[in-house]
């Protein structure tokens, strides 16, 4: 029985599974309903996570997009079969801990035919750490229009050829000069990001220009992502029976988490470098909405091509591009801005994200 469908006895791993599947893995608790006496009762489902998320500089925080992206995939089981997640918002109210699983209380909003809806408080010991309304719509064929910005291939074709993605830096857990040259000098050492291998492009030519050094706004950072490990629960599944489930769009759900989750990786750390502060404060998460704009294909990250020609039946995954900037900052607060897009160009999803940044820390007592 896999962890989705398990209804007790499931433990805690302090530990983060690298495959995304695994640190996704939820236990369905006992579902209740409220509102009993109405004609149509409002249904709450619960889940439990049972993988701790990534520390960043290995400290005692977890890693936002963990739970950003778990309250979306505990959202996705509780919706009819060809729902997949388009649009999302969340807002994080305490920092996430590694020592004790998250709560998923999932409240079903509204349950239409083409859209349906979500809400998601997460919790760590009885407290809301996290809540988000989630989003879902049935896949729609009709293009009778579309349009979207030039893809990040076209606008950085020398940037992002000058190496392979895999090639290229792996992304630090801290994206900023102190901790980059702390393990150089062999005074900390990281482990492995679970989830997804995330990759750093060489954007310091670009960004040392005076046009972007007078406008903030201009300064860019690329990161080149890809899904680590099998999107199949079962670890027996043969390829042909993932890419059976594939086709189908079982994974679609579990895609679309693993592309939030990439989104807030080192999103606010852009902001200070972009603005030239070298120290700060104080830095963290407000709000985080990603809107999902294309499904089906665009979505999906197994690269069957190179897997059908690899010969050793390995699953290759597609590398997916984040390009992130910050369009505004002031009043101790900045925004993180970023379009995901796929190997061909497509303009997968946008991320937008309220944060705080302090240079200075306040002098009054009072909490935040």
């Amino acid at each position: 029985m896999s962890p989705q469908n398990s209804t007790s006895g499931g433990s805690f791993n302090p530990t983060s599974p690298l495959s995304f599947v695994g640190l996704m893995a939820l236990e369905r608790l006992d579902d209740t309903k409220i509102n009993e006496s109405s004609s149509d009762p409002e249904k709450i489902e619960l889940f439990r996570s049972l993988a701790a998320p990534y520390p960043p500089a290995e400290g005692n925080r977890a890693f936002g997009g963990h739970v950003y992206a778990q309250s979306a995939y505990a959202a996705s089981k509780t919706v009819q079969k060809g729902f997949v997640i388009y649009d999302m918002t969340g807002s994080f109210i305490l920092a996430g801990r590694l020592d004790i699983p998250y709560k998923y209380t999932v409240r079903h909003v509204r349950d239409g035919y083409m859209y349906c809806t979500r809400a998601v408080d997460a919790r760590q010991d009885g407290k809301i750490c996290f809540s988000c309304l989630c989003s879902f719509k049935r896949y729609e064929s009709s293009d009778a229009f579309s349009h979207q910005p030039p893809t990040a291939q076209e606008t950085y074709p020398d940037l992002l050829n000058a190496k392979r993605p895999e090639d290229q830096d792996v992304s630090p857990s801290v994206d900023a000069d102190f901790w980059i040259e702390l393990i150089r000098q062999g005074g900390a050492t990281e482990r492995e990001f679970p989830g997804l291998d995330v990759r750093k492009t060489d954007m310091q030519k670009f960004n040392q220009s005076k046009e972007v050094k007078a406008s903030p706004e201009k300064f860019r950072q690329l990161s080149q992502y890809r899904l680590k490990g099998s999107p199949d629960e079962d670890p027996h599944a043969s390829l042909a029976q993932i890419r059976e489930r594939e086709l189908s769009g079982e994974y679609d759900n579990l895609y679309a988490c693993a592309h939030m989750y990439s989104s807030d990786r080192n999103s606010l750390l852009l902001i200070p470098r972009s603005l030239g502060i070298k120290q700060w404060s104080d830095m963290g998460s407000l709000t985080l909405m990603v809107v999902i704009h294309r499904h089906r294909d665009a979505l999906r990250m197994i690269d069957w091509n190179a897997t059908s020609n690899n010969g050793n039946s390995e699953l290759q995954m597609k590398w997916f591009v984040q390009e992130g900037w910050t369009p505004q900052s002031a009043e101790n607060r900045a925004v993180h801005e970023s379009h995901l897009w796929s190997p061909d160009g497509t303009l997968v999803a946008t991320s937008l994200q309220d944060s705080m940044l302090r240079v200075q820390r306040l002098q009054r007592k009072d909490k935040l």
